[in-house]
């Protein structure tokens, strides 16, 4: 029995010191690449509620139960999570530099806390994801002798996450839009007077049918004494054969009981009123259709649902404004999220 409980505790002793000896950092790091821009794939990372849709997580469990708390998305963005094959556990995003790097703490001020994060590279038209991780077993002997076998499971599961990635990002909008001056505002309602208009979806014939539907909204203005009071507009709609049906419009004020609301050309309505992208376009307006593909392909990388019928609103006068000067607001409404 002495040599028994001697030769047990020689093994206890001699695992202890092999446990010392081993490494007390676990890291892994995987890397893919992304045909989509820096700017898609960092809107995937940054925010937990987009990072379900291709995390390794929802893969092994896809009853798990998630829950988000803190900010949207960014630092302070927390998710929490419970299920029976994956367990329970916490993250919360630390650090977020827009296009380059996404921070994450697991399980934070708990036994077992540990980082990951995501580093960015652009490439020429694509992205360099690499996905890392590490944990501090500090004194746990018990977790260093895991480490080494964990950190295959971790691996696998890294790289079967950036595949997922790389699947999503490249099925979305391909446009950088990480140029965009982007304002998310509430707006209220404005009266405004318009008038039905459609045309051919080209520069010029666009110029030339709103220069017309102008002409008679200002004249209507002038006939029922009313004042503009803003910048003129359009509000897109939709097609009609090969021809962009939309509103030409200005904002109004003065009107009265008396005024015509619903006449056989120029009308009297509102314009929306709630949560909208608010996007500044400085030049040229032949340039405004790639700045509205890059607003699409904002939305859909952050996962924004569109509400209704976005517009233009032409602040600068191109009378007055050298055509690389012209300021433009480019309005789409979206869902509150």
């Amino acid at each position: 029995m002495q040599k028994l409980l001697y030769g047990v505790g020689t093994l206890i002793v001699l695992l202890i010191a092999i446990g010392f000896a081993l490494p007390r950092y676990n890291r892994v790091e995987v890397s893919t690449e992304i045909d989509a821009h820096p700017a898609t794939v960092f809107a995937l990372l940054n925010d937990f509620r987009r990072l379900t849709l291709w995390s390794p997580l929802t893969d092994a469990d896809p009853n798990v139960r998630i829950l988000y708390s803190g900010s949207s998305k960014g630092v302070g963005a927390t998710m929490t999570w419970d299920g029976a094959v994956v367990g329970s556990g916490t993250q919360t995003i630390v650090e977020s530099r827009p296009y380059e790097h996404v921070g994450i703490v697991m399980s934070p001020g708990e036994p077992g806390e540990a980082k990951s994060w995501f580093d960015l590279a652009p490439g020429t038209g694509t992205t360099m994801v690499t996905w890392s991780f590490e944990a501090d077993y500090g004194m746990n002997i018990v977790g260093r002798y895991f480490a080494s076998m964990l950190g295959g499971v971790v691996a696998r599961d890294y790289e079967n996450g950036l595949a997922n990635l790389r699947e999503l990002a490249e099925s979305l909008p391909a446009a950088d839009f990480s140029d965009l001056q982007i304002e998310h505002i509430v707006i209220e309602a404005t009266e405004i007077a318009y008038l039905p208009t459609r045309s051919r979806p080209q520069s010029a014939a666009m110029s030339e049918a709103m220069g017309e539907a102008y002409f008679q909204v200002l004249n209507f203005i002038d006939e029922h004494d009313l004042e503009d009071a803003g910048a003129p507009m359009s509000i897109m709609h939709t097609f009609s054969g090969a021809e962009l049906e939309f509103d030409a419009a200005i904002p109004v004020r003065g009107v009265t009981e008396a005024t015509p609301r619903d006449g056989a050309s120029v009308k009297l309505g509102h314009t929306y009123a709630g949560p909208v992208i608010r996007v500044e376009h400085i030049g040229s307006y032949r340039a405004l259709g790639e700045t509205h593909r890059k607003i699409s392909a904002y939305l859909a990388a952050h996962g924004i649902e569109r509400n209704g019928a976005t517009w233009e609103s032409y602040v600068s006068d191109p009378g007055d404004v050298p055509e690389e000067e012209l300021l433009t607001y480019v309005f789409y409404p979206i869902k509150q999220t």
